[in-house]
């Protein structure tokens, strides 16, 4: 089965959001609700979204702030904003705020419909990395993601969980950048039953026991306080 992309529509006129939400779930979406600026950064600090739908005129805390507050941590989910703001200076401030795109009301819904699924289209592609092979080595290790399997630094051939493999394959082909908590779960644990960060950091403890000279001295496996893991080679 594949997994529905997500949104989150975030958008306080009842009435709007309501028929933006029957729109987007009739094309396929998986749509999540938020009718202020709390309700969605709160949302984005628990969910990973493929987009971001975003109301300029929201209660609690206004749409260029919610874009700005989640660019500090997440350069990847595309934001579309909607404003009745339509002045070039308005566009242009939430686009140097964090917006991709920026839609005027009152607005077209196909043309919207098409300027969401061409935002998803573009990101999935940009998040689809060069793929590693089969068996991927490094220092003293190497591991089959195939088989399941790895041997460590020290010699030893071990056994890999699945989620341990898919963990593996995702930070190996994210070498050198950080990837978020939210990207993880998604990832690795699907939509429904999501870990503590406590579950994550005993999978990335397990790594540096198997992989690490010292594991005490992460040379590979890294943990980003408040922003997710690495790998480094």
């Amino acid at each position: 089965m594949v997994n529905k992309a997500t949104i989150l529509l975030v958008e306080d006129e009842e009435n709007l959001h309501e028929a933006l939400k029957l729109n987007l779930e009739l094309e396929g979406y998986e749509v999540t609700s938020a009718y202020n600026g709390k309700q969605a950064l709160e949302a984005v600090n628990k969910e990973f979204f493929n987009l971001i739908i975003l109301d300029v005129m929201l209660p609690e805390i206004d749409g260029i702030a919610v874009a700005e507050n989640i660019r500090v941590h997440n350069n990847e989910v595309p934001i579309l904003m909607l404003s009745a703001k339509n002045t070039s200076a308005d566009k242009i401030l939430g686009l140097k705020k964090g917006a991709d795109d920026y839609l005027t009301k009152p607005f077209n819904l196909e043309e919207l419909l098409l300027r969401v699924q061409k935002l998803i289209d573009k990101s999935n592609r940009i998040q689809q990395k060069q793929t590693i092979g089969n068996t991927y080595s490094f220092g003293n290790n190497t591991i089959d993601f195939n088989a399941q399997d790895a041997m460590t630094y020290y010699g030893e051939k071990i056994d890999l969980s699945k989620k341990e493999t898919l963990l593996l394959k995702l930070l190996i082909e994210n070498k050198n950048e950080v990837v978020s908590r939210e990207k993880i779960l998604q990832i690795v644990w699907g939509y429904n039953v999501y870990p503590t960060t406590r579950t994550i950091d005993n999978f990335i403890l397990n790594f540096r026991k198997y992989f690490e000279e010292d594991s005490r001295n992460p040379q590979y496996f890294h943990s980003i306080r408040g922003l997710g893991y690495k790998y480094t080679d």
